[in-house]
């Protein structure tokens, strides 16, 4: 949403809210994560909100991700493995090499996404689905 709107109309934390169905409350959490990695700013007052800080085109979805500290995507399971057993000893050193295969992967392929490709994609999505 704030990729397609003007930097002179703002958009509120319930509008954006209302967009994805939740609380406004969730929003303005992601949206102060946002900002403190410099892909948004507020603006105070009357008429007031969020937009963009640079172009939709230069912020990539790994951008956000990291933004928002999504931590890993995979992980281990919360209890330790049987030290006595040969699978248990070693399997979480060997997921754990699979797993940083996978994550570099899903980076990568945010890396190559920009928010305004995201924006175009679902702009495309709206024109052919039937009315």
């Amino acid at each position: 949403m704030l990729a397609q709107q003007s930097e002179a109309d703002p958009l509120t934390s319930e509008r954006i809210a209302g967009s994805v169905n939740t609380n406004p409350v969730f929003i303005r959490r992601i949206l102060g994560l946002l900002s403190r990695a410099g892909l948004v700013a507020s603006q105070p007052g009357v008429g007031g909100g969020w937009r963009l800080r640079r172009d939709a085109a230069n912020i990539s979805l790994l951008d956000v991700y990291e933004a928002v500290g999504a931590g890993p995507l995979l992980a281990l399971h919360h209890r330790l493995p049987n030290p006595d057993c040969l699978i248990g000893r070693n399997i979480q050193r060997t997921l754990l090499n699979y797993f940083g295969e996978a994550e570099a992967a899903f980076k990568d392929v945010l890396a190559r996404q920009t928010i305004a490709q995201v924006l175009e994609t679902a702009q495309e999505g709206e024109l052919s689905s039937p009315a």
